[in-house]
């Protein structure tokens, strides 16, 4: 833990996103608490007003408020809740059958491999948002069906990546090793192969958390997200849409909570990607053997390029 979290401490970029994604969690966790109001209080007499900083701003609204007086921090805090709910589950659930199919598809090959895979192709080439609104607008839509939906349109990428990287490993010799002891084939996958895929598969479950973010908000914003009187970043965006000329701080709190949590996710990503695979690692340590050489190098003594 102490090593872990030297490295973190030496990645500026990669702590800010931890403090930031730790901020959003707990932020999400305690918003009843943190909330100065229920997202769903309405006081008309109040309808418009603007953050405290501009005029006729107030601290009872800091943030000010929507067109029916709602409290728009108190909004952005509890959307927080339904963005990182949906971006959680669906990243499980999506990962989960993702990675269990390409486990099947690289280890067993021949027909198993070839029906997956064209099952794969023929998904993704129809255009997943299409299909998404089609299925919520004929079930309706809901948290849980656009968890689902969301599932059934992002499992792909795990199958092919997970299918590629077992195809790699799959001639090594501690996988044959295995195989020629007696271990059966699902201990093989699940004991051998499977934890040599965590750095690629947390990297990416990770940048698909940020992307099923967008998703979430894009479908809320279109009108078959998250339904009223249930609050989402993407659903206040599209709420204020209407009186951005009016009440700016309608669409850009939201935004910006929508922005600032893509980016959080994006830096702990890549901070992931480096300290869970050794070849970043190694690399990483050779920049920082080299910038500690030139800093106390004697000043005019030139590094010999090695051939």
């Amino acid at each position: 833990m102490k090593s872990l979290l030297d490295e973190l401490w030496r990645d500026k970029a990669g702590s800010t996103g931890i403090v930031m994604v730790v901020a959003l969690i707990l932020m999400a966790a305690a918003a009843p608490l943190i909330a100065p109001y229920s997202p769903t209080t309405q006081d008309l007499r109040a309808r418009l007003a603007p953050p405290v900083w501009e005029d006729n701003g107030s601290w009872k609204h800091i943030l000010g408020t929507d067109h029916l007086g709602r409290d728009v921090l108190s909004r952005v805090i509890h959307g927080s809740r339904v963005s990182l709910t949906v971006g959680a589950a669906v990243v499980l659930i999506a990962g989960t059958f993702g990675v269990i199919l390409g486990l099947v598809a690289g280890y067993r090959g021949g027909r198993t491999d070839s029906f997956i895979m064209r099952w794969i192709d023929t998904q993704v080439a129809f255009p997943g948002l299409l299909i998404a609104l089609i299925i919520l607008a004929v079930i309706g839509p809901s948290m849980l069906t656009v968890v689902l939906v969301l599932s059934l349109n992002g499992w792909m990428v795990y199958g092919r990546l997970t299918r590629g990287a077992v195809l790699s490993v799959r001639q090594t010799a501690y996988v044959e090793a295995a195989e020629m002891v007696g271990c059966s084939s699902v201990r093989v996958v699940f004991r051998h192969i499977l934890p040599n895929l965590t750095s690629p598969l947390l990297t990416l479950a990770i940048l698909e958390f940020a992307r099923i973010v967008l998703a979430e908000a894009a479908l809320s914003f279109l009108g078959m997200g998250i339904q009223p009187p249930a609050t989402s970043w993407g659903l206040d965006v599209a709420t204020g849409k209407n009186y951005m000329f009016r009440a700016w701080w309608l669409v850009t709190f939201p935004g910006v909570a929508i922005s600032i949590t893509v980016l959080a996710v994006n830096l702990v990503a890549s901070w992931m990607r480096l300290i869970s695979d050794p070849q970043e690692r190694e690399k990483q340590f050779a920049r920082q053997m080299r910038a500690l050489r030139k800093k106390h190098a004697p000043q005019g003594l030139q590094e010999t390029p090695s051939l």
